[in-house]
């Protein structure tokens, strides 16, 4: 019995010993970002190596669903909507995976990115969206598997494939240029009723400029077609501060009225304590 616990002992010693030794990994990890307008884009990989062997038609069967890499999922992740060959793709995170052959390669962005390698069970309704690219021949060979950003422009990019000596470049495409004609409309457009309203709010809870506040703040309601009672609140409490009593009581009636349609208790209470305070009657 006793041989035994001491076997049992250095035996869970060598496995601890064993755990703590650091090798390099046969296809180690990667990660590449780029930004293409103002869309940020993340591809996460490994990196298998070609180690004297034949690559697609042999490693990498024709005509089959391929990782796109080794082990975890390769991941492609688009902090904006993109256009992937001809399909919208929402902003989020995809597996990419792809489909060679000697002439063309298939690509696929999966919705469901928790698997190891291609799901057991294919699910096209999981298809992000798919395209089709030509292959090009590489005058030399690529010894590990590389997934790169080319040709990046302010709206589009190729996501570059390349290994043994086939290079290949699925085209993807940014909003970037509708984002900022629209940026550029509201801007010339001028503040909104929001950016008027968040600005009176800081002055006067930072005590700055009171009348400003009071002009943004008036500036703000003209704007909106119907104030809620939580911004006639705020509205009446810089009213107050600017020593308008008579519009700070008006407009308090307001937003009580408003609270109490709403049943909220929390400001029903405040407004009719204001009230008070400021000499309603």
């Amino acid at each position: 019995m006793k041989r035994i616990v001491l076997f049992m002992s250095a035996l869970a010693l060598s496995v601890a010993t064993q755990a703590q030794i650091k090798t390099p990994a046969p296809s180690p990890a990667a990660k590449v970002m780029q930004t293409v307008g103002l869309t940020d884009m993340t591809v996460e990989y490994s990196r298998p190596a070609m180690r004297d062997r034949e690559i697609f038609g042999n490693l990498v069967p024709f005509d089959n669903v391929w990782r796109t890499g080794a082990n975890a999922n390769t991941t492609i992740t688009f902090s904006e909507d993109v256009i992937v060959g001809d399909e919208k793709v929402p902003a989020g995170t995809y597996a990419l995976y792809t489909k060679p052959n000697a002439t063309d390669w298939e690509f696929f962005l999966y919705s469901d990115t928790n698997n190891w390698g291609v799901p057991q069970k294919w699910d096209d309704s999981k298809i992000a969206a798919k395209a089709t690219a030509k292959v090009q021949e590489m005058p030399m060979d690529i010894e590990s598997f590389t997934i790169t950003f080319d040709d990046v422009m302010s709206d589009s990019v190729n996501l570059g494939l390349l290994w043994e000596n086939v290079y290949v470049a699925l085209p993807i495409k940014t909003h970037t240029d509708k984002t900022v004609m629209a940026n550029i409309e509201a801007t010339l457009n001028g503040p909104s009723p929001a950016d008027y309203y968040a600005a009176a709010v800081y002055y006067s809870a930072n005590d700055k400029d009171i009348k400003k506040a009071q002009d943004w703040m008036t500036k703000a309601m003209s704007m909106m077609e119907q104030p809620a009672f939580w911004q006639l609140r705020q509205q009446s409490l810089i009213y107050a501060k600017a020593g308008n009593k008579k519009m700070a009581i008006e407009t308090a009636k307001k937003s009580l009225e408003g609270a109490e349609k709403a049943g909220n208790a929390d400001y029903i209470k405040m407004n009719k304590e204001s009230l008070k305070e400021w000499g309603a009657k």
